[in-house]
């Protein structure tokens, strides 16, 4: 039979930007009102005997330098037995736009594989690692859309070798969307491509909760 492996009185932590942050810091604390609230609501429905400490430490408009900076407050000090990360969104817009740090391909991997070996070396935590994501078709017009959808996969490329490089469990988010948008348009899933609204959310919770089901 089937288990979630997220076992009684362990720790998990959803870190990440404002996808992950859903307002966990204003009306919707302490987990927010996206995909964290909603895979916590599917674990307590499908194992009401789990006791899980269930941490959000998600900042809206954060790049993977900032999660850097803040990792040994929000993350390493919480010893969390699981941890799932989703950055990169703003990543991306900081080396199409300009930003402070502008987070290249290299430094994005230079500060991912940085918080990874933290979190591997001091804690221990079993990681769950999710490619960041626009949700458009978009990427071919001359269109910001479609210069965001050309920068993407390089940073996408940088989750799938971390997660190999660290044995991390891995959610290819932004292919998980292109599936979906082959039969519904993409107001469905979000009001524009980078925040997901409460269905997109619940797609990125149920995949959540898949990967971590054995």
């Amino acid at each position: 039979m089937a288990d979630f492996l997220v076992q009684d009185g362990q720790t998990y932590i959803f870190q990440g930007d404002s996808i992950t942050d859903a307002g966990r810091r204003g009306a919707a604390a302490p987990f927010g009102a996206g995909y964290a609230k909603l895979t916590i609501d599917l674990v307590t429905a499908k194992y009401p005997e789990r006791r899980i400490r269930w941490i959000n430490k998600g900042i809206g408009g954060n790049r993977v330098t900032q999660l850097a900076e803040r990792w040994t407050d929000d993350v390493i000090r919480h010893r969390p037995d699981w941890l799932s990360v989703l950055i990169g969104i703003n990543d991306v817009h900081s080396y199409l736009r300009g930003g402070d740090p502008v987070v290249t391909v290299e430094l994005y991997a230079e500060k991912y594989e940085e918080i990874l070996s933290r979190t591997r070396d001091e804690v221990g935590a079993q990681m769950l690692l999710l490619d960041p994501f626009y949700i458009t078709i978009d990427d071919g017009s001359p269109s910001w859309r479609a210069v965001v959808m050309e920068a993407l996969p390089a940073y996408i490329e940088v989750v799938h070798q971390m997660a190999e490089k660290f044995g991390c469990r891995h959610i290819a988010t932004h292919d998980l969307f292109a599936k979906h948008l082959q039969y519904r348009e993409s107001e469905e899933f979000c009001p524009e491509p980078v925040h997901p609204g409460p269905t997109g959310h619940m797609i990125i919770a149920n995949a959540i909760v898949e990967a971590l089901t054995e």
